[in-house]
C-alpha cells in the first residue's frame, strides 16, 4: 500500500464520534431533566389539590348530612355560614341531580369542567358532570389536568344521611398561580439547558481534540516509521494507556531498526561473500577462455580451482539458507536425544580431518546424557564446533570433548589448543560473516556462519552457548541444554 490517507472525512474521525457520543449522553441528560422535574412536579400538584379539594368536599358534604332532605333554602343556609372556601365553584344537587345551589351563578358547568356536555334547555336545573354522576352513585370522584396556562381540579362526593344518598356535593378550582410557578421552571430549565448544551457542544469538542491529539501523534509516527524513518520515536508524558501504548511504540521501532540494522549488515556481508568466489570464478574463465593455446595440466588447474569456488558458493548458501530457517521458522518437534550418540557419530565422521591436519580428538562422553532437542540440530551444533576446533588448531594440537550432566543440565564442552581468540572479539563470534583471522578462514573453507548457526540453533532449543579463549592457549565452547524430562516428572 502507498502512504496516501484512506477516505473518510470528518463525520468519520475518531474525535467527532467522541465528541458525538458526549452529546448524545448529555441530550439525554437534558431532555431528562427537562421531563422528569415537570411531570414531578404536576403529579405533586395533582396529588395535593386531589386531597385538598376531597377535604373541602367532606366538609360540605358532613354540614349538609345534618338536614334529613336537602333544599336550596337549607342549602343555602348551611353555605352562607361555610362561604366559598377559596373555592372557584362549589355545587350542590339533591338525589335526582337537580342543582340546589351553584356559587358560580348559573354559568356553564362545561368552562369549569372537563367533560361538561348538558342540554342547553336543562344546564341551569341539573347537573350532568361525570363527577356528579358518579358521586350520586356512591363514589368518590376527583380530577385534575393541565391546560389553558393554569391548574383546573375537581372532586364530587355524595352527601349521606343514615346510610342514604340525599345529594352530592361538587367542588371545582382554577388555580393560575402555581401554574405560573411550573411554567417558569420550565422556561428556566429550558434556557440552563440550551446554555448548557452550547457549553458541552463546545467543551466535547476541545476534549475530543486534547484525547486524539495523542492518537493522531501515534498515527502520524506510525506513517514516519512506515516510510522507513526506524529512528523515531514517541515521547507522551502521562501515565495512562496511550502513554503505555507510545512505550510499546517505541520498543517496536527499537526492534525495528535494529533488525534494519542487522538486516543491511547482513545483506552486504553476503554480498561480499558471494562476491569473492564468483570474481575468483569469472577470472579463472576468462583466464581459460582468452588462451588460445592453454596448456593441458594448467586447465585442469583452473578447473579445479573454479569447482572449489562453486563449493565455496554452495557452502555459503545452504549456510544462508539455513540461517533463515532459524529466522523464519520454529523447531519442528523436539524430543529426546542421546547427545553421548550423537557426539560419537561426529567423532567418527572427523577423524579423516583430523588425522590429516595432526590433530588428535580426545572425548569423554558420560552416558544417560539425553537432552531435549532434535537429533539433526544437535548434530549441526556438534559438528560445526568440533570442526571448527579440528580446522583452527596447530599441527600436533588436541581437542577435548566433554559431554557430562550438571544437576538438570547436560553440558557440552569443546576446548582446543590452536593460536586462541583475542578478549575484544569473543563478544563478536557469533555475529554472522564475523571472522577474527579472515585469511585463515578463507584458507581453511570458512564461512563466517558456523558460529552463528550454532548460537541461533541452541537458543532456539532453550539452551546457551559461551565461549572463552587465551591468546595461545586456545578456545573452550560450551554449550549446555536442559536436561529431558518425561511428561509428569518435575
Amino acid at each position: 500500500m502507498t502512504g496516501e490517507k484512506r477516505p473518510g472525512g470528518v463525520f468519520h474521525s475518531i474525535r467527532m464520534k467522541y465528541a458525538m457520543t458526549y452529546i448524545v449522553l448529555l441530550a439525554a441528560a437534558l431532555i431528562l431533566l427537562n421531563t422528569y422535574p415537570v411531570l414531578g412536579s404536576e403529579d405533586s400538584v395533582f396529588r395535593s389539590k386531589t386531597v385538598a379539594l376531597q377535604g373541602q368536599a367532606t366538609v360540605i358534604a358532613s354540614a349538609l348530612a345534618e338536614q334529613k332532605t336537602l333544599t336550596a333554602d337549607g342549602v343555602d343556609q348551611v353555605m352562607d355560614v361555610l362561604g366559598t372556601m377559596g373555592l372557584s365553584r362549589i355545587l350542590v344537587t339533591d338525589p335526582s341531580g337537580l342543582v340546589l345551589y351553584d356559587s358560580a351563578g348559573g354559568e356553564e358547568e362545561e368552562a369549569q369542567s372537563p367533560d361538561g356536555g348538558e342540554e342547553a334547555q336543562e344546564r341551569y336545573r341539573y347537573a350532568l358532570l361525570r363527577e356528579v354522576v358518579d358521586a350520586l352513585n356512591g363514589y368518590d370522584k376527583s380530577y385534575s389536568r393541565f391546560s389553558g396556562g393554569q391548574f383546573h381540579s375537581s372532586a364530587a362526593i355524595p352527601v349521606v344521611y343514615r346510610g342514604m344518598i340525599i345529594g352530592a356535593v361538587y367542588v371545582y378550582e382554577a388555580d393560575p398561580e402555581q401554574a405560573v410557578l411550573l411554567t417558569g421552571m420550565q422556561a428556566n430549565l429550558r434556557n440552563i439547558s440550551l446554555l448548557i448544551c452550547v457549553l458541552a457542544f463546545v467543551m466535547s469538542i476541545l476534549f475530543s481534540k486534547v484525547l486524539t491529539a495523542r492518537l493522531q501523534a501515534l498515527l502520524d509516527a506510525i506513517r514516519t516509521v512506515r516510510e522507513g524513518e526506524y529512528s523515531h520515536r514517541m515521547d507522551l508524558k502521562g501515565r495512562d494507556e496511550m502513554t503505555q501504548l507510545a512505550d510499546e511504540f517505541n520498543q517496536l521501532t527499537d526492534r525495528l531498526q535494529k533488525t534494519e540494522e542487522v538486516r543491511r549488515r547482513f545483506v552486504s556481508d553476503a554480498s561480499h561473500e558471494l562476491k569473492t568466489p564468483l570474481a575468483s570464478i569469472r577470472l579463472l574463465t576468462d583466464s581459460i577462455l582468452q588462451s588460445e593455446h592453454i596448456d593441458e595440466e594448467l586447465a585442469r588447474e583452473f578447473v579445479g580451482d573454479i569447482g572449489e569456488e562453486a563449493d565455496r558458493l554452495n557452502r555459503i548458501t545452504e549456510k544462508l539458507l539455513t540461517l533463515t530457517r532459524l529466522d523464519t521458522v520454529a523447531p519442528s518437534d523436539t524430543g529426546p536425544v542421546d547427545a553421548a550418540r550423537v557426539v560419537e557419530k561426529v567423532e567418527r565422521m572427523l577423524a579423516p580431518l583430523a588425522r590429516a591436519v595432526d590433530v588428535r580428538v580426545d572425548c569423554r562422553l558420560e552416558r544417560e546424557c539425553v537432552i531435549r532437542c532434535t537429533e539433526d540440530d544437535f548434530y549441526q551444533i556438534a559438528f560445526n564446533l568440533m570442526e571448527n576446533a579440528v580446522k583452527y588448531n596447530l599441527p600436533g594440537g588436541t581437542v577435548s570433548v566433554i559431554l557430562r550432566r550438571r544437576g538438570d543440565e547436560v553440558e557440552f564442552r569443546v576446548a582446543d589448543t590452536g593460536v586462541g581468540i583475542p578478549e575484544e572479539d569473543l563478544d563478536k563470534v557469533f555475529r554472522r560473516f564475523y571472522r577474527v583471522d579472515k585469511a585463515r578462514s578463507r584458507a581453511a573453507g570458512g564461512t563466517g556462519l558456523g558460529l552463528s548457526i550454532v548460537s541461533d540453533t541452541v537458543k532456539a532449543h532453550g539452551g546457551r552457548i559461551t565461549a572463552n579463549s587465551e591468546l595461545g592457549a586456545g578456545s573452550v565452547f560450551t554449550v549446555t541444554f536442559p536436561l529431558w524430562r518425561e511428561e509428569g516428572q518435575a
